[in-house]
């Protein structure tokens, strides 16, 4: 068989059995005894799928149609799943979407990390639409479109998802793309422009418009308009953070309450992206510490104070460390504003062996730890934490988060109590947690 025959047969559909879902939740099944991936399936059902990758142990395939349904599955929101990237899970209930992603944590802390915690904590979850505050969303102009599009990037693909609204974003940003395509298709810059920047308080909205060129007087005066008109804020970025600056010379400060302080932060800072689940998450880790006035806890990876600020309202004495120097000002800037002086918040590189040997914690007392997807693998191989009594971990990468648990564990003496999913991103395979350390 010639070699394009065989392409053109390798994605003729075939009938498979889905047995699991794996982590990044698609469905597992098997042909000859080789695994094959398949986007769109649920356990328990039987699909025609097309292979659209095959590897040496494996095939990639997406699901064609559903010959038997599993009950876990449900009718997607969204016409554009299954080609958006945004949302991999649409298809199944918000009931099996948190079971499925507790399983993904214990099971990871199981093999890799041989840990089960002594609690299982419910699901922290909310609202399962209308809730990212954050977003980068694609643009590109593509002539045999029509011009602009405006998206979340196709799945496994280059492409911008030609999206005609977004349910997962909030409502004054995702049901409004046609009117951001139209406004930057009357642009000089229409085909310069590769990505808006969503950024949303609790009382405004700003978007950050990326352009190669610089915009044209006319282009200046046409989002200045939309940005009255939509009752947003418009910001232009020619090249690096340094380069975001508002377009509409009345741009509001972007801010969010929690446990009744107000954060200021710019539309390019790191925030939660989900409100709700940000909130409740903040008043677990509250109760996990079990803070008094005799306390002194550092908060590393603190950003710009999103969970300090509460922790340092019940501490005798609180340190955030942060590798940004921009949150850090806006750390410290926040804490002023609400008039909290028992904190300080320094710049410090937390993946830095040296800087860590050296990081001196305040004689905290307690600890929280929420990194980046990549853990805290160098702060928990070179911290002292003999003197930590509690510590809570915030996980945004379930795989990193095993392997630092392990770390902590037999090296650092804790005994992980109780850990529980967080549903930061609903309709998504992201699999967030948080989890409470302690010595026994």
């Amino acid at each position: 068989m010639s070699r394009r025959k065989s392409r053109r047969a390798i994605r003729e559909p075939i009938e498979i059995t889905i047995d699991g879902l794996s982590h990044e939740g698609r469905g597992v099944g098997r042909i000859d005894g080789k695994a094959v991936f398949v986007h769109g399936a649920l356990p328990g059902e039987r699909v025609l799928a097309r292979i659209q990758r095959s590897r040496a142990t494996f095939d990639e395939a997406d699901t064609v149609s559903v010959l038997e349904a599993s009950p876990q599955r449900i009718e997607p929101r969204c016409p554009h799943f299954g080609v958006c990237g945004g949302c991999s899970l649409q298809h199944m209930s918000e009931e099996h979407q948190l079971a499925h992603k507790q399983s993904v944590m214990l099971e990871l802390l199981q093999h890799q990390a041989g840990l089960q915690p002594q609690h299982l904590a419910e699901p922290i979850h909310g609202p399962q639409w209308g809730y990212r505050r954050k977003a980068r969303l694609g643009v590109k102009h593509v002539a045999a479109k029509g011009g602009v599009i405006v998206g979340f990037r196709e799945r496994a693909k280059p492409y911008v998802t030609n999206s005609e609204q977004c349910d997962v974003l909030d409502a004054r940003v995702g049901q409004h793309l046609p009117a951001l395509r139209a406004l930057i298709q009357g642009t000089s810059v229409a085909d310069k422009i590769p990505q808006i920047e969503v950024a949303i308080g609790d009382d405004c909205v700003a978007l950050v418009i990326r352009h190669m060129e610089s915009l044209s007087e006319s282009d200046e005066i046409a989002f200045r308009q939309f940005a009255e008109l939509a009752q947003v804020d418009i910001y232009s970025q020619s090249g690096g953070l340094d380069t975001v600056r508002p377009l509409n010379s009345e741009a509001a400060p972007l801010s969010y309450t929690i446990d009744g302080l107000n954060l200021r932060f710019e539309p390019v800072d790191f925030v939660q992206v989900n409100a709700a689940i940000n909130a409740d998450m903040i008043a677990r880790a509250i109760d996990y510490l079990q803070l008094t006035t005799a306390d002194a806890i550092a908060d590393l990876f603190c950003g710009l104070g999103n969970f300090s600020l509460p922790l340092a309202r019940r501490a005798g004495h609180l340190l955030g460390i942060e590798g940004d120097a921009g949150l850090i000002e806006r750390a410290g800037a926040n804490a002023r504003a609400n008039g909290i002086e028992n904190c300080e918040f320094r710049s410090a590189n937390l993946a830095d062996p040296a800087t860590i040997t050296a990081l001196d914690l305040g004689g905290a007392n307690k600890l929280l730890l929420d990194p980046p997807r990549t853990g805290a693998l160098e702060l928990i191989e070179g911290l002292d934490l003999r003197a930590i009594s509690r510590l809570v971990y915030v996980s945004c990468n379930p795989v990193t988060f095993a392997r630092d648990a392990a770390l902590l564990c037999d090296r650092h003496g804790f005994a992980l109590l109780e850990c529980g999913v967080l549903d930061m991103f609903p309709q998504t395979a992201h699999v967030e947690s948080i989890s409470l350390f302690a010595k026994p």
